[in-house]
């Protein structure tokens, strides 16, 4: 049987930083390993030292190279500009697949894979929301809007892929049922992210590591990292890991708070090193979708405490005494507490890890993408 032919794939999406960026470089190096070419085109106004060494790291894998310019998160008649100067980069690269990630990625995706079928061009085009738009309410203007424009954008999309089982639902309750074809893939973890990571010799009790804006919950952790000193009655440690635009604010709610000697800022790091300053990991985020950092720490053999939001509880199971309603902070102190003081907490409550590797490997992540891309095309 003859071997089916290379692909040429470009990934779009808006902010080359957290779990878009993730997902998008181990589908980048599984793809281009399997003989794909592979390229990325997203916005050149975001990310910093961090996110450069993580180009470096995946240019081996990016035949079809980088394209970087100013993309903005907001709306407006900018972006009309920056379509046509997408539209004329990814003409050049002629794509077999075009696939939008987030709310601008797929906008772009989909219009420019558009006006390229329009001239009678065959590329693919599909988008995984990551959240993105379905985060926005349907009782407000500025959501009923959004998801007026992600339904005329169906019309222009081979297939929606979701990362979790609750994305796809919240797609569908706040949307509708897919015009397109839609499926469900889960995030995967590389296998060299397996394994315990041990916690160095000044490690910490507990580390937030994320982005330093509010819908991921740094003034949560804040407020129960306090609650759980009161509960277990001692000076406590933790660390917060991550830069963005409310990092000021953060650090004067921690001198405030009288917590300044007990919590630390630390810039956005690799993983690794991250991992290495506790073996507990707070993930207090007001709304996900599948977030890597919870993937991620689980493959370290972390132990995890995170909001029951998006698509949490699909990993670390619907009746987890680790899930905790988002925002209390009350709530999450408490099973801080418990999982610092007692010592069967973590084996007790996280799934174990041949349970987790079975479900959640970047292997079989890009095999099922690449399935639905050559799938895509053979219905063009």
């Amino acid at each position: 049987m003859a071997e089916a032919p290379s692909l040429r794939i470009v990934h779009c999406f808006r902010s080359p930083i957290g779990g878009i960026f993730r997902h998008v470089r181990d589908l980048a190096e599984l793809h281009s390993a399997a003989g794909h070419q592979v390229g990325i085109l997203c916005d050149s106004s975001t990310g910093g030292a961090h996110e450069d060494r993580l180009f470096d790291q995946i240019m081996p894998y990016l035949s079809l190279g980088v394209t970087r310019f100013p993309i903005r998160r907001s709306v407006g008649l900018k972006d009309m500009a920056a379509l046509a100067e997408a539209y004329k980069l990814i003409k050049e690269l002629q794509p077999d697949i075009l696939h939008g990630h987030g709310a601008k990625g797929g906008v772009i995706a989909r219009l420019i894979g558009s006006l390229l079928r329009v001239r009678r061009y065959r590329v693919a085009r599909l988008y995984s929301p990551h959240g993105g738009s379905l985060h926005f309410s349907r009782s407000k203007p500025s959501g009923q809007a959004v998801f007026m424009a992600e339904r005329v954008l169906e019309r222009m999309t081979e297939s929606i892929s979701f990362v979790c089982d609750y994305e796809r639902r919240t797609y569908e309750t706040k949307i509708g049922q897919p015009h397109c074809q839609a499926t469900r893939v889960y995030n995967g973890i590389s296998e060299r992210d397996f394994g315990r990571i041990p916690v160095e010799a000044e490690g910490v009790d507990f580390a937030y590591i994320g982005m330093l804006r509010d819908l991921k919950g740094p003034d949560v952790f804040i407020n129960a990292f306090a609650e759980a000193e009161r509960l277990v009655g001692r000076p406590l440690s933790g660390v917060i890991v991550g830069d963005g635009p409310d990092f000021n604010r953060y650090r004067g709610m921690v001198e405030q708070k009288g917590l300044s000697h007990r919590i630390g800022f630390k810039p956005a790091m690799p993983i690794a090193e991250a991992f290495a300053l506790s073996d507990i990991i707070v993930v207090p985020s007001r709304a996900e979708a599948m977030p890597y950092i919870v993937l991620e720490a689980l493959a370290a053999e972390k132990t995890v405490i995170a909001s029951r939001v998006g698509g949490i509880p699909e990993i670390l199971g619907n009746d987890s005494e680790a899930l905790v309603e988002a925002g209390r902070a009350d709530l999450f102190g408490a099973v801080m507490a418990r999982a610092l003081t007692e010592p069967d907490w973590s084996r007790r409550t996280m799934p174990s890890p041949e349970s987790f590797r079975s479900r959640f490997s970047a292997s079989v992540m890009a095999r099922d993408i690449e399935a639905l891309y050559r799938a895509q095309l053979a219905r063009i």
